[in-house]
């Protein structure tokens, strides 16, 4: 990988970006090889971009540690998405329906504010309630989303544990 990098970087002369999804899952060892990647012969500039997308267990459960010092001195930018509150997340349900080609009267404010609830305002989240719901709105025939609609999909269609 270090041979190809070098032949990216000179011969064709590009920037390498890796982006590492999902890296919460990744074990210290991985991190390490990494690390060890970014430091290959280069004093001046790292041979590669790395991008660590993860939940934020990859910070609080590792990178924040002393063991994890050396990996986290070569982090330039720490972003977390945070929560939404309750108008931001009607306000997201409302872009991704117009979006969509929808209406933004679909789902009522109470519904808005079950649905928020049962998030804490995670947009992940957010997005599975929302299209469970909006699909069992249409199994039922409704043009309209209440609360109760939203009440039934968490508690009965919702995976417990997986977040909701």
């Amino acid at each position: 990988l270090q041979r190809e990098l070098e032949i990216i970087r000179g011969v064709q002369h590009k920037k390498v970006i890796c982006v590492l999804d999902e890296a919460h899952l990744l074990d210290k060892e991985t991190l390490e090889e990494f690390r060890f990647m970014l430091n290959y012969r280069f004093d001046s500039e790292s041979p590669m971009g790395l991008i660590l997308v993860g939940q934020t267990e990859l910070w609080d459960q590792k990178l924040r540690y002393q063991n994890y010092a050396a990996i986290r001195q070569r982090i330039d930018m720490n972003i977390v998405l945070r929560h939404l509150d309750r108008a931001e997340t009607g306000m997201y349900i409302d872009a991704h329906l117009v979006y969509a080609g929808g209406k933004k009267d679909i789902f009522t404010e109470r519904a808005i504010d079950e649905v928020f609830k049962s998030t804490n305002g995670i947009p992940r989240m957010i997005n599975r309630v929302c299209e469970k719901t909006l699909m069992y709105a249409s199994q039922q025939q409704k043009r309209l989303i209440g609360e109760h609609m939203v009440q039934y999909v968490t508690e009965h269609e919702m995976l417990k544990g997986g977040g909701i």
